[in-house]
């Protein structure tokens, strides 16, 4: 069922939320993050000092991260590149080509990789499709781009519709 594939495995506040000791006792080595809205504001162009102890924290766990983000190469260098991050532009999620080729460079198995971003028909449904343990955030911010609105609108309709089958128990991000 479509609606299954858009559910994510794990719904938190945010990724302040995400406990790395889960993580590593999931035995998870990796994650692929999106970055708008994710991690900060999509208006904001640099990591918050949070944001900088969050990628900290992980890399002294031994985790990975790559930043998968259907943004363009400059918004996506200038937040990653004083962060020492790996990260793929103009990802065009929900293929998985980005996914994948996140993981080949990390060389980590899919198993052992969350998926973390703020919208299910990029984030939860790319990495759903591949496998991948999916976790969906509540958007840093209220205000979006003019596409990311739309999927918004859409998001709620399928919200909506999980809620009443009974598929989701959380209130946040309606």
């Amino acid at each position: 069922m479509f609606l299954e594939k858009l559910l994510p495995n794990e719904f938190v506040e945010s990724i302040h939320d995400i406990r790395i000791e889960q993580l590593r006792a999931r035995d998870i080595r990796a994650i692929i993050t999106d970055l708008d809205n994710t991690l900060v504001e999509w208006d904001r162009p640099l990591a918050t000092p949070e944001v900088e102890r969050w990628f900290a924290a992980l890399r002294e766990a031994g985790i990975q991260v790559t930043v998968v983000s259907n943004n363009k190469q400059e918004r996506v260098l200038t937040f990653c590149q004083p962060l020492g991050v790996n990260y793929i532009w103009a990802a065009r999620k929900p293929t998985g080509r980005a996914f994948m080729r996140a993981v080949r460079e990390m060389d980590v198995p899919i198993e052992q990789t969350v998926v973390i971003g703020d919208q299910l028909f990029t984030d939860v449904l790319g990495g759903n499709l591949l496998g991948f343990y999916t976790i969906l955030v509540v958007p840093v911010t209220e205000t979006d781009g003019f596409w990311t609105r739309i999927n918004r609108w859409l998001e709620r309709i399928v919200l909506y519709w999980m809620r009443r089958k009974g598929m989701i128990s959380w209130k946040s991000k309606s």
